[in-house]
């Protein structure tokens, strides 16, 4: 057993953070600033690059030091006013500190050096970036923890590399909406002091929130993720919340009882309010189910299916096929022009959602099917003649090869591809290169200001064929 101190001691301290200072000399792909110490690479969140900045150690291997940045000693003419007070704790916004040209740029150069890792893709004309016309409040969805410290109840994130929860409920990210809510169920989980869901001991009742918002009209829809069905507690909390944010149009419980990070489960109860939440996006009405995907920033989303209807350039003799197309909101904005349009996607839910959603834009031309892409294109062959468009929108590990390959087999006269990956994205347009397809122009797009992340809308086109008399030339060879 520890002795006291007696008195007239004190207490014994506990030995100085170790503290190192560096330069920085070049930002990583996720915006995390990199210097070098004593031969070792140091990363640290918030340090823009040509900083002289002083970091505390969080964790040094044998290789690399994590370092958390202390104090700015040079500051970089990059660097701007810092809006979001939790941003050393959060860092999930890695360059919140750098200004809106920078932050542009930066993008802008991430795609670019993708590309240039292929040389099929030398000849591909690289737009300047599209700015978001509002760089925060944008985000009209939000996927939080809940979590329970020293009797507190925090919702938010994990700190980068950590388990534990950073309060965020007032994030210059999200849509006002969304903080409001977050306040709030805070609020009713500690008054009614709802059990909150411990990892350690696999114990408690609230795991995650999700709320997404439908800007135009100021409505909400909220989702408690619960390790267990739980109707009294549940309804108790959702009549609350509702009561004290009336835009709330949906409250309801998804269940998840499983161990891994996974936030959605397979059950969906609906405890009050609308099944889904109604959105606006561009031209077309959208009916968003609580765990179907969908993109955080409506204004720039528009943008983006207004770009692709543009470069697919469909009359109402032509086909299209959108793949991974979520609720449909790239296919709807086709059906306004072409004749028949054919959308994929492996989630049911949000295939349901996009049959729906065809009907409420009077969209009769629409065909969803729920199940594997590869499988389902290649029985497309016969529903889609040749010279029709084809789009494809997969999550940020790209196209499988098979898929790809057989989306080239429809004979496709124009293939957009939208991606959220300049890696994958460049991977995927080198392959398509040898499967036949030139990559003509890439639009990148600022989807989501203040994060390293950025969006890109690719066109490509078929390559030209050698005439006959070459290929029966280079047979005879």
């Amino acid at each position: 057993m520890k002795k006291a101190p007696s008195k007239g001691q004190s207490p014994r301290k506990r030995p100085p953070v170790p503290t190192i200072e560096v330069e920085i000399t070049r930002l990583n792909e996720e915006g995390i600033g990199v210097a070098r110490h004593e031969r070792k690479e140091v990363l640290i969140a918030g340090a823009l690059v040509g900083e002289t900045v002083s970091a505390t150690i969080q964790h040094e291997g044998q290789r690399r030091i994590i370092g958390r940045l202390r104090k700015v000693l040079r500051r970089s003419r990059e660097r701007t006013m810092n809006t979001c007070k939790r941003a050393d704790d959060c860092q999930g916004c890695s360059l919140i500190a750098m200004n809106s040209a920078s932050q542009l740029n930066f993008k802008q150069q991430k795609v670019s050096q993708a590309m240039a890792a292929y040389p099929s893709l030398k000849e591909a004309r690289l737009h300047e970036i599209w700015a978001a016309p509002n760089p925060f409040g944008y985000r009209t969805n939000a996927k939080l923890v809940i979590a329970k410290e020293r009797g507190k109840v925090k919702i938010g994130l994990y700190r980068r590399g950590s388990h534990e929860v950073v309060d965020i409920e007032d994030c210059p990210l999200h849509h006002p909406l969304i903080n409001k809510i977050v306040k709030v169920v805070k609020e009713e989980i500690e008054h009614q002091k709802v059990y909150v869901y411990n990892p350690i001991n696999k114990r408690g009742l609230l795991r995650y929130l999700t709320v997404k918002v439908a800007p135009a009209a100021n409505k909400a829809m909220v989702t408690f993720v619960t390790e267990e069905r739980n109707y009294r507690e549940v309804t108790h909390l959702a009549k609350w919340i509702k009561k004290k944010v009336p835009e709330i149009v949906s409250v309801q419980q998804n269940v998840n009882a499983s161990q891994g990070n996974v936030i959605f489960g397979r059950e969906t109860i609906r405890i009050l309010g609308t099944p889904d939440l109604i959105d606006q996006v561009g031209d077309v009405r959208l009916r968003i189910s609580p765990t179907s995907f969908f993109q955080v920033n409506n204004e720039q989303a528009a943008r983006i299916y207004g770009q692709v209807r543009q470069w697919a350039e469909l009359t109402r003799e032509q086909a299209a096929v959108d793949l991974y197309c979520g609720i449909g909101g790239i296919a709807l904005n086709l059906a306004a022009d072409a004749g028949k349009v054919i959308g994929i996607e492996v989630v049911e839910d949000a295939v349901r959602n996009a049959k729906e959603n065809a009907r409420m834009n009077d969209l009769h031309n629409c065909a969803f099917q729920a199940g594997d892409a590869a499988e389902l294109v290649h029985e497309l062959a016969v529903e889609v003649p040749p010279g029709s468009v084809a789009v494809v929108n997969p999550p940020r590990s790209g196209c499988d090869e098979t898929v790809l390959t057989a989306l080239t087999e429809l004979a496709p006269r124009t293939l957009i591809y939208v991606s959220c990956n300049p890696e994958t994205l460049s991977r995927d347009l080198d392959l398509l290169d040898r499967l036949g397809y030139a990559t003509e122009e890439i639009q990148p797009v600022d989807m989501f200001p203040q994060t390293p992340h950025v969006e890109s809308v690719a066109r490509l086109v078929p390559k030209p064929q050698p005439a006959a008399e070459e290929k029966d030339s280079r047979k005879r060879r």
